[in-house]
């Protein structure tokens, strides 16, 4: 091994594997360092990829990426205790014949990303935790410092793609130790099927077609959070998570969470005869753009979850990883081509390019959402059972004319909320969030 590395990165998920791939396409000299015992055995996700992100990156990934299934319908539900109310999109019109989204499995998903990265030139080490970062004497980061014998590994730069935990970079006092309001703590069961019965048990047309379903509702027992249900080629992901702070004032274990998810009416039938085979937990970045540290400094630089870039509105994040980490390696190149070092000074060119990206737009117009949803906790329990149970009135059909019914159900949503009063103020709470 080289004792000194144009560019370390830090961790082999998919911003990790997005920047290394990128840099070492450029011709740098990249060493990667992931703790687990092969990419991919210590990520955990729900799991979905977009793929305009990674088309940027890798343009054929579909000829060869282990893909589940292409989302070709979205589910969302509002749950009461015993009712659901949903709505759904499908879209069958894909330009190209080039779906937006798959399911994938991340330990096979990021096997391949990690093989290409090698192909592209970077060097991997994995079963190897990086303990901390080591710096001149001005405080610039010049290296790495791991649990293997042998001393520091030097660079001209580190990019942290650690992911939401980020021991690393807290450690040298690059970000700050995580709130938690700013984390939710998400657990995953997978249930494995034969193929044709997810098929059936879904209504899905093509052999690959899949849905995804978002809930929101009594399933977090009025804390902030959702829950999920993906369908893979031979399996389904379920899983519900819930701000890290709100478990420690409830004391509702997760995995109690999710069997109550479980046992709900609307999703009892769906996972009748599975096998469960495998129950996971992770921490998401939820804090939003307030949430987001410094991203660059002399010698190093944060991308991915490291830097909480999670859309939560719309459930994305793995886009916004790769995203982050391909823009972090353009720039790197760029400065390496130039013969411009990586310090904070010059990495302006990461920042304004981020700033100029979906990424950076997104996250600054959602800005507001992570303090909305953490101060009003009825638009989690209060509102999904109210509409439910106007629901089940307004159809039910029992002899009372349905204007009668419309006004009763409209009292009972006031009713539900103190007034409304609340309801108006709720209102424009939300309104102005979204501005």
């Amino acid at each position: 091994m080289s004792e000194h590395f144009d560019a370390i990165v830090v961790g082999a998920g998919p911003s990790g594997n997005a920047c290394a791939y990128t840099m070492a396409k450029a011709g740098m000299n990249v060493l990667q360092i992931d703790r687990g015992e092969y990419p991919g055995s210590k990520n955990v996700q729900g799991a979905i990829l977009y793929s305009d992100a990674l088309e940027r990156i890798i343009p054929d990934f579909r000829d060869s990426a282990p893909l589940e299934r292409h989302v070709s319908e979205l589910r969302f539900w509002m749950l009461s205790e015993t009712s659901n109310t949903s709505a759904s999109h499908r879209n069958d019109g894909f330009e190209d014949g080039k779906p937006d989204r798959y399911t994938i499995l991340r330990a096979p998903f990021d096997k391949w990303f990690s093989k290409k990265v090698r192909e592209a030139g970077a060097v991997l080490i994995t079963e190897t935790t990086v303990v901390d970062l080591v710096k001149n004497a001005k405080g610039k980061v010049i290296g790495v410092l791991t649990d293997r014998e042998g001393g520091p590994i030097y660079a001209d730069v580190v990019v942290l793609a650690e992911g939401v935990n980020g021991v690393v970079g807290q450690r040298a006092k690059l970000r700050p130790e995580l709130k938690p309001q700013h984390v939710a703590l998400a657990v995953k069961e997978t249930h494995f099927f034969p193929e044709e019965v997810i098929r059936e048990r879904f209504n899905l047309q093509g052999e690959d077609d899949g849905v995804v379903i978002e809930v929101l509702g009594s399933v977090t027992s009025g804390m902030v959070g959702t829950a999920f249900l993906y369908t893979n080629k031979e399996s389904i992901s379920i899983g519900v998570g819930c701000l890290l702070a709100d478990f420690a004032k409830t004391k509702i274990p997760p995995y109690e969470l999710l069997d109550r998810f479980k046992r709900h009416p609307a999703v009892v039938p769906l996972l009748r005869g599975g096998e469960m085979k495998e129950y996971v937990a992770h921490l998401i970045p939820e804090g939003g753009y307030d949430a987001i540290p410094n991203l660059t400094g002399d010698g190093w630089v944060i991308v991915g979850d490291a830097g909480q870039f999670v859309n939560a509105v719309h459930r994305e994040g793995s886009n916004l990883a790769m995203t982050t980490g391909r823009l972090a390696g353009e720039c790197l190149a760029e400065l390496k081509a130039q013969g411009l070092a990586p310090t904070n000074d010059n990495l302006k060119l990461f920042r304004d390019r981020l700033g100029e990206s979906f990424v950076m737009k997104d996250m600054k117009k959602y800005r507001k959402v992570p303090h909305l949803l953490e101060k009003n906790r009825q638009l989690f329990a209060t509102y999904p059972r109210a509409i439910n149970q106007v629901m089940q009135a307004y159809f039910r059909v029992d002899g009372m004319d349905k204007r009668s019914k419309e006004g009763i159900a409209l009292r009972n949503v006031a009713k539900a909320r103190g007034g409304w009063w609340s309801v108006a103020t709720d209102l424009v709470k939300v309104a102005r969030a979204w501005r």
